[in-house]
């Protein structure tokens, strides 16, 4: 399955839907030597940058939930909280 970034962002979006309630910024960028995508998440001075392997990402645009990226997602919401 051939992944790009607009359909792996419009799916996350579609599957964390707390990315737009909370108006988060993406981005995605493939790294082609750790064969992983890199996610961006900004809001504000505050950015997340963590990764999610080329399988997690097949699996997520075929409707399969990261449960890692959810954590990454939350903690970094539950973060603004404090703030």
């Amino acid at each position: 399955m051939v992944v790009n970034a607009q359909s792996l962002e419009d799916k996350l979006v579609e599957m964390y839907p707390e990315i737009h309630t909370h108006r988060l910024a993406v981005g995605l960028n493939f790294d082609s030597a750790k064969k992983a995508w890199i996610v961006h998440f900004k809001r504000g001075d505050h950015e997340l940058t963590t990764h999610l392997e080329a399988k997690d990402a097949e699996d997520c645009l075929n409707g399969i939930k990261c449960v890692y990226l959810g954590v990454q997602i939350g903690q970094f919401l539950k973060n603004f909280e404090a703030v």
